[in-house]
């Protein structure tokens, strides 16, 4: 399908295509659209920045005709609080000229409103599974009307722990539905989940994970140490203009603490900070301050390489090189979207090259290697989990073995070793005060307790 007109949608979902300026379907989007709309069930393997979320919500809104039902009729489950925010702004935006409403519900925030919401009624909810099981369990969110279910991202979900809460959730699920998943890796997680839950699906493949993207150069850099990282960064910067919408990806949320304390210095308003310890305000404030362009540069944790629909992005720094090689083709998919041109630089330190060569594996491309420029500092001052360990030669580190144990280690006396008889110590007292044999014989416990 080369163009919108090829596919069988009802005039309010042209007009509201037609209003987003959309002229022509992506691949995963001409790809799924005719088997969402044949009601199989479907696996979509696209990586991320795709245009994944219209590729489902298109035919769904497509076969959800006007109806009085109270309860939803189509359930989209996604990763992240944002990527709930996101999609629910995306369906309200292709069923603008249409009756179909969607609510959204997720975690870190009040309950109770989202029970009045669905109460209210809604064509279709869009959840993180760890709300939407709390929300099933307590009544609120009904699910006898569930048609659809669309479970994107499903690789990030198990990543963060939640199977059992998906389990659960298609459990109890009604039976006769169509399931539709969209994953960047199929691992063996995600295929036990398709072999339990699915009935003959069809695969839709776009792009293996691992293929890196055309219009994205990508570049990287040796670099000693965390503040020497910092200081090239921050040398970068200066050039406001070609970095003028900066991802910046670190390993962990202290590390993107530290950096963002290190940025705020030299450039103030012009950086903010995201990472899953930051209130759900702080996380939607930070995000839409940076795509408005109140703020050129985002510091951010892998929570933020999936999903999120950010414009224009010019490029993406991985100030740390990701353990696991598959973030980083999740990381870079943030610049480069929608055919533009996008730019990735890679720092990595000694440790940190095992996992860039990991990365060039999976990929089956070398990165670019650029030397550092002779005018940036080599940081002398090192992190907590930089500087060496130092052994004293008469003091080592004790070892947990036993048999290094030192003179100061012994053995508890008899007296203080405790047998665990089990009960509890009323059998003791029970033994000492025992009652009468009869009510008439008074001295049984006497005679009892002479002998």
């Amino acid at each position: 399908m080369s163009s919108f007109d090829d596919f069988k949608i009802t005039t309010p979902l042209r007009n509201a295509i037609a209003d987003l300026g959309f002229d022509s379907p992506r691949p995963i989007q001409a790809k799924a659209f005719p088997v969402v709309l044949s009601g199989s069930d479907m696996v979509g393997i696209a990586q991320t920045g795709t245009g994944k979320t219209f590729a489902y919500m298109l035919p769904i809104l497509q076969m959800l005709p006007f109806s009085k039902e109270k309860y939803p009729r189509a359930l989209v489950l996604v990763p992240t609080r944002e990527l709930v925010v996101q999609v629910v702004d995306e369906i309200e935006k292709f069923a603008k000229y249409t009756t179909l409403t969607a609510v959204g519900v997720y975690g870190g925030t009040n309950m109770n409103r989202q029970k009045e919401a669905l109460a209210e009624g809604a064509d279709i909810v869009v959840a993180t599974p760890g709300r939407l099981y709390d929300l099933m369990l307590s009544g609120a969110m009904r699910t006898k009307s569930i048609k659809k279910l669309v479970i994107d991202e499903v690789d990030v979900m198990l990543d963060l722990g939640f199977r059992f809460q998906l389990t659960n959730i298609m459990d109890l699920l009604p039976e006769r539905r169509q399931n539709i998943m969209f994953s960047a890796t199929m691992t063996q997680e995600v295929d036990k989940l398709i072999n339990d839950y699915f009935k003959a699906p069809k695969k839709v493949t776009i792009a293996i994970s691992g293929t890196p993207l055309d219009n994205i150069s990508q570049h990287c850099y040796a670099i000693p140490n965390f503040y020497t990282k910092v200081n090239f960064l921050l040398e970068l910067f200066k050039d406001k203009e070609l970095f003028s919408k900066v991802l910046v990806f670190t390993l962990n949320k202290k590390t993107a603490d530290r950096l963002f304390q290190e940025i705020d210095e030299f450039f103030g308003s012009e950086a903010c900070l995201i990472h899953s310890n930051k209130t759900q305000n702080y996380r939607l404030r930070s995000i839409k301050q940076f795509e408005e362009g109140v703020n050129r540069i985002l510091v951010t944790t892998d929570v933020m390489a999936r999903g999120l629909d950010l414009d224009s992005i010019s490029h993406v720094i991985n100030f740390d090189t990701p353990i696991y090689p598959e973030n980083y083709m999740h990381r870079i998919g943030r610049t480069g979207r929608s055919e533009e041109e996008g730019a990735s630089l890679l720092f990595y330190t000694e440790k940190e090259e095992s996992a860039k060569e990991a990365i060039e594996a999976l990929m089956k491309v070398r990165i670019e290697k650029l030397e550092l420029p002779k005018s940036i500092e080599i940081a002398t001052r090192l992190t907590p989990e930089e500087t060496p360990r130092i052994k004293e030669r008469d003091n080592p580190d004790k070892s947990a073995n036993d048999k290094d144990k030192g003179e100061g280690f012994h053995e508890k006396k008899e007296k203080n070793t405790q047998i665990n008889q089990g009960g509890s110590y009323k059998r003791i007292i029970e033994k000492k005060y025992k009652k009468a044999k009869t009510k008439g014989d008074k001295n049984y416990n006497k005679r009892n307790k002479r002998k």
